[in-house]
């Protein structure tokens, strides 16, 4: 069976779905790979590489999807009008399509007319046999130290307590919303760099994360926030009330604050807005905010996604997109052992091809479409 790795062609995308090493365990699998050329270059991997491990290199798109049974991607496949390159249209009949989707209604009734049967690993559940092949914990743990990374880097006034002849430079206030897999690797890195690191979450069970790694916890509790995270672990959406009371015990913490990392979404909602335009007018002049969550709107309220920007007061507010994508090589590397693992957990070896079993978890958890249907249970509105 014929494996398809394409180049990545939606704007400001590093990433690639296999690396050389994956490669040479999907040929072991006994898969024919095939890469599309320049597919890895962004991330650091030549078409040479892929060469050496033993993938095909196609010319472009349509002759890599020709004959393909599975196809990688990072991102959704681009359709009609999104591109000079419709590669859905070349997607053959019947291939099993892995990647993150960016699944709604509509997409997955188009899958589906296409007689795709695709796999939204974004929709993977937080469950243990699922970690090696959750894809969202991968990327966010990158883009967790990598926000930080930007943040100190755009912060003009150093990050831990430098003690010289010439005088005392004091550590950097660093204050994280949100601590999920991005948030927590965002404290660490944090810590690592010398900042005095404070940390806030609505799920009752990231207070004692947030002081494991010696941050400070920040917040407002009550009977809701007790029933705030869902059973796969995400974050609930909770009342307008309850954001009311947070807000104001984080706006006179933020105040004080001279780098703010913003990691907070709630699966498939837009990002909760956490940091409204008068917090951000009583920070000092310099300090910075970092908003992961920009892909999903931002959790701050004067985020502009995809851009760097400055405030009347003098606030730099980052809004950069895919975040796990500043460090495409490690975020290639990662996302191709998620989607690896997947195939490889579901794989039949004697006739080395996919079975995907209806009732299992996982499968259940991603699969959108199946045999010219749309399956999953939220997705079948497009039926």
């Amino acid at each position: 069976m014929k494996l398809a790795v394409l180049k990545e062609r939606r704007s400001g995308e590093t990433r690639v779905a296999a690396t050389p090493e994956t490669v040479k365990k999907l040929i072991a699998m006994g898969l024919d790979v095939a890469v599309e050329a320049g597919a890895g270059l962004a991330s650091g991997f030549t078409d040479a590489a892929y060469a050496e491990a033993g993938a095909a290199i196609g010319a472009d798109a349509a002759t890599v999807l020709s004959g393909a049974g599975i196809v990688f991607k990072v991102r959704a496949p681009l359709g009609t009008g999104e591109d000079a390159v419709d590669e859905l249209a070349l997607i053959p009949r019947g291939a099993l399509l892995i990647g993150t989707l960016g699944a709604d209604p509509a997409m997955a009734g188009t899958y589906a007319r296409l007689g795709l049967d695709a796999c939204a690993m974004e929709l993977a559940p937080r469950i243990t046999r699922a970690q090696s092949m959750d894809v969202l914990s991968s990327q966010a743990n990158l883009a967790g130290y990598r926000a930080v990374i930007e943040g100190a880097a755009a912060y003009d006034k150093g990050f831990p307590m430098m003690m010289t002849a010439a005088g005392t430079v004091p550590a950097a206030n660093a204050f994280i919303m949100g601590a999920g897999v991005a948030g927590l690797q965002a404290i660490a890195t944090a810590r690592r760099l010398g900042g005095r690191v404070s940390a806030t979450d609505v799920r009752p069970a990231a207070k004692e994360e947030i002081k494991s790694l010696g941050a400070s916890f920040v917040g407002y509790e009550d009977e809701e926030s007790k029933a705030a995270q869902t059973a796969g672990g995400y974050a609930k959406q909770l009342s307008a009330e309850f954001y009311a009371k947070q807000a104001e015990v984080v706006a006179a913490h933020i105040a004080k604050q001279d780098v703010v990392v913003c990691t907070a979404l709630v699966q498939g909602r837009k990002a909760p807005t956490l940091v409204t335009a008068a917090m951000v007018a009583s920070m000092k002049p310099g300090s910075v905010i970092v908003d992961i969550a920009s892909d999903a709107g931002g959790n701050c309220a004067l985020t502009r996604p995809g851009e760097m920007i400055v405030t009347e007061n003098g606030v730099k507010i980052l809004g950069f997109t895919n975040w796990a994508g500043r460090l495409p090589a490690a975020a290639s590397a990662l996302y191709a052992r998620n989607l690896l693992t997947f195939l490889s957990t579901f794989w039949d070896k004697e006739a080395k091809a996919p079975k995907l079993p209806e009732e299992d978890d996982i499968v259940k958890g991603v699969t959108l479409t199946r045999g010219g249907a749309v399956v999953h249970p939220s997705m079948k509105s497009a039926a």
